[in-house]
């Protein structure tokens, strides 16, 4: 068969068959590329090769930290089993296997939402699934979100459990090997590892070497869901009005010093904690470092001396299927890296030695494997002491020549005197020429031209601007001049060929030594963990000492004082306003109103940005904070229309709110700024009151932003609702005779005063007067006639009153935490209030509220 067929179709992305015989793919496919693997080199067979082993290494800055790498197999049980995901991923720059498996509804929120976290290169699926006129529904929903992601359709037999467990157990490092108690009847992530490595394996051109994964199976209910759309609209990694700016969460967190701590960061931004113990243990770690300068400092230190390690192990594991230079160059790079690693694990040791939380105290124990000495030991036997990572192509090219010891190959020994004589040739002849025409030359080197001429100047030295026929190749900056000679060019060549046998022999002799490292090289992923977990959690230590950030609790409360917007700090030349937020069981849905501009979309995202920061760890900007923790964190602001899937303003809403009310649960916590606006008044109201009272059933937690004061009345048909509204003032401007608006961006208890909100800032703009005189005279006419009365009876307030009390009583039992008099006292200021609410509720006869 062909082990690799290219085909195309619209409307989905290019895609490659795996393992299809070109007749079947006629009947399906209308256009085919056919591209055999069987005549030869994958990359002239029209297939993509991505070996990030080969020229990258584990410091490349050309490669971002967060490019895509990730390559996903995806598989859905049919029949009875639909519904059913299994997914395995792997990360081309790190050596590690990520399984789960779960179930997932109709909309396939899960499976959508995790792979948008993974963000990646590419996705494999299984040709019965992408049928052309018959493709999935998943099939449909993940090309129709990832037009940008390259798509791989494989034989349906190479989703094959068996071979999966097969690969797992064959590669999987003995720490990890309880993974195969977790997987063995877990069938569809099995399926889907199985053809993830036969094409990872395919498209690598490589093998992994045997007990060299780190293989880990990641359940749903480890971490809290945060929807793309939740993601992009709270801003956690990309500002939606420039990209390329950090006015973002990650970018007010992220003071990591590696590619590691980095991804980790960015990991934990995307899928939140939802285990207290955890999120308490990392708090610890973060409480000492801000308590314990030294250790902050001298941790640090010695985190930005480390490379990409997760990187750098993914290397190491791979053994090429062919030997070429650009392989060999590579092994022999990484292992003065491997080098470099482990001799930062003592000094890392040396700094976490007196530590006292439990979680810093562990990872200094898991440096104390004797394995970093047995491999860096092993190595100092072969590699020269003073072989080590630096900065420079030139300097770097020269400790990969000089790297392996003298004496242990002759023949090494000799290519290395001979690429020495030539490199001191070129730099006598560069002088020679330098005396021959006496311009200031000198040597310079660049990875791409090789050995080349270059010379600073000015009109005195170089009177007209000619330089000698014997310089070619001449480029000019300012007044620097780089050129080479014909000469320089054969010497360079001579150069290459030499430096082509030193790495050959270099190779072969660091393949021996990797050889004997394989079965310790395992402690590196423990040392991997250790170094970006660390980088994480000096990084939230450093944005602490930027700003008053407090430490969370976490109980079955939301109550925040003094709450600020992180994001909104960093631009700001002032600090923001703070505000306080309380919300319990008891009044668990915050309707907030106040005019436009007057801070309630602000508000609303701070309360998230504000759980999430403290799911993942990190304190929180407040002078007092307490969080329940949400298992899903649910947004809906955004209010354009979107003109690839075809959806108005008010479709893509409804679309948004569909997927909250699907997917929502009694832990989720749910933002909705304006809901309804696309349409007429009426059908808004009618829209909002019933989602309303659909997430009042839940135990949400739900804020509610609106512009419908008529919303506001449901408090009366229910107690666990809240009004608040952000207040403003009105100042007379003298120079105009007008009244102006002054927002205080204050968050008060009951709804708005403000009416008319919209007609006064219209007022204020340049629209004409006599226009908004007449937009006056007609909201007045039509308030008069859509305007709902709503009648509050005294039994009504008397059930509220019980039912406040009551709520207050049962969060009392659950967290108070007071002393006996404190407790006395609290509970007789809660009868008072009871029997204020009481006799307010008396009076209530009469009384219409509009």
């Amino acid at each position: 068969s062909n082990f690799g067929n290219k085909r195309s179709y619209t409307p989905n992305p290019v895609a490659t068959n795996f393992g299809t015989s070109s007749s079947s793919l006629q009947e399906t496919y209308p256009q085919i590329l056919k591209t055999p693997l069987s005549a030869g080199n994958p990359q002239k067979s029209g297939y993509k090769s991505w070996t990030p082993q080969i020229g990258y290494s584990a410091t490349s800055s050309s490669v971002s930290a967060h490019a895509p790498s990730v390559i996903v197999a995806v598989v859905e049980g049919r029949g009875l089993a639909r519904g059913e995901i299994g997914m395995a991923s792997i990360d081309l720059k790190s050596p590690q296997i990520i399984l789960s498996q779960f179930a997932d509804n109709t909309t396939y929120a899960k499976v959508i939402t995790k792979l948008k976290i993974l963000s990646p290169l590419e996705i494999i699926m299984s040709n019965t699934a992408c049928v052309v006129g018959n493709s999935t529904k998943l099939f449909t929903l993940i090309t129709e979100n990832f037009k940008n992601v390259n798509f791989s359709t494989i034989q349906r037999k190479y989703f094959n459990e068996t071979k999966g467990l097969e690969y797992i157990e064959q590669l999987c490092i003995t720490e990890f090997s309880t993974v195969l108690l977790e997987v063995q009847s877990k069938y569809y992530c099995l399926a889907a590892v199985a053809a993830l490595l036969k094409y990872v394996e395919f498209i690598q051109n490589s093998v992994y070497a045997p007990k060299s994964l780190k293989i880990c199976f990641q359940g749903s209910e480890q971490t809290a869901m945060i929807d793309s759309s939740s993601a992009q609209n709270l801003e956690l990694l990309i500002n939606n009005q420039d990209c390329r700016n950090n006015h973002t969460l990650f970018g007010v967190l992220n003071y990591t010093k590696t590619p590691g701590g980095s991804r980790r960061l960015r990991s934990n931004i995307l899928e939140p904690l939802v285990d207290i113990e955890t999120i308490n243990m990392r708090l610890d770690c973060v409480q000492e470092l801000l308590q314990d300068e030294e250790l902050f400092f001298g941790l640090q230190s010695v985190i930005s001396r480390f490379l990409d390690t997760e990187q750098l192990l993914s290397v190491l594991v791979q053994i090429p299927k062919q030997d070429t230079v650009n392989a060999a160059e590579s092994k022999i790079t990484n292992l003065i890296y491997l080098k470099h690693t482990l001799e930062l694990v003592e000094p890392l040791k040396i700094t976490l030695k007196n530590c006292n939380t439990p979680l810093l105290r562990a990872y200094y124990g898991s440096l104390e494997d004797k394995r970093f000495e047995i491999i860096l030991e092993k190595i100092k036997t072969v590699i020269n002491g003073d072989a080590r990572y630096m900065k420079g192509c030139l300097n770097m090219r020269t400790q990969k020549c000089y790297a392996v010891k003298s004496h242990i190959n002759e023949f090494l020994d000799i290519a290395r005197r001979t690429y020495t004589e030539i490199v001191d040739d070129i730099a006598g002849m560069i002088t020679q020429l330098a005396e021959k025409y006496s311009l200031p030359l000198r040597t310079s080197f660049s990875s791409a031209r090789g050995f080349f001429i270059q010379m600073t100047t000015d009109c005195t030295v170089l009177p007209t601007d000619q330089l000698p026929s014997e310089f070619i190749k001449i480029s000019k900056v300012k007044n620097s001049y780089s050129f080479t000679s014909a000469d320089l060019i054969k010497m360079n060549e001579r150069c290459q060929e030499s430096l082509r046998e030193i790495y050959h022999m270099t190779y072969m002799i660091v393949c021996k030594l990797l050889s004997e490292i394989y079965e310790h090289i395992h402690c590196l992923y423990k040392l991997s963990d250790t170094v970006s977990m660390l980088d994480m959690l000096l990084s939230f230590a450093h944005a602490c000492t930027l700003s008053d950030y407090v430490r969370p609790e976490f109980t079955d409360t939301l109550a925040i004082k003094q709450g600020w917007h992180p994001i909104l700090e960093k631009i700001s030349v002032e600090k923001p306003v703070a505000n306080n937020t309380y919300i319990t069981e008891g009044s668990n849905f915050l309707i907030i109103t106040g005019p436009n501009m007057s801070g309630k979309s602000t508000y609303l995202k701070q309360i998230a940005l504000c759980q999430i920061m403290a799911q993942i760890g990190s304190y929180v900007p407040a002078e007092y904070s307490s969080f329940r923790i949400a298992e899903q964190i649910f947004t809906r602001i955004s209010t354009d229309d979107d003109i690839e899937t075809n959806s108005s303003t008010f479709m893509k809403e409804m679309k948004e709110i569909a997927y909250i009310l699907h997917n929502a649960n009694d832990k989720s916590l749910i933002i909705i700024d304006e809901l309804g606006r696309g349409t007429n008044t009426e059908e808004g109201i009618g829209i909002c009151y019933a989602v309303c009272e659909y997430l009042l059933s839940l135990k949400a937690f739900t804020l509610f932003a609106t512009h419908f004061l008529e919303l506001c009345h449901i408090d009366v048909l229910y107690p666990n609702v809240e009004n608040m509204h952000f207040e403003v003032q009105h100042v007379k401007n003298a120079s105009r005779n007008k009244e102006a608006i002054l927002y205080t961006y204050k968050l008060s208890k009951g709804l708005t005063e403000e009416k008319n909100y919209g007609l006064k800032a219209a007022e204020v703009s340049s629209l004409p007067q006599s226009i908004v005189m007449d937009a006056k005279e007609i909201t007045t006419q039509i308030t008069r006639k859509i305007l709902q009365h709503q009648r509050s009876t005294p039994e009504m307030e008397r059930q509220r009153a019980v039912y406040h009390l009551a709520t207050r009583l049962v969060q009392t039992a659950r967290n108070s935490q007071l002393d006996p008099d404190s407790l006395r006292m609290y509970l007789n200021n809660l009868k008072k209030k009871y029997e204020e609410d009481l006799c307010k509720a008396e009076q209530v006869p009469g009384k219409t509220e509009e």
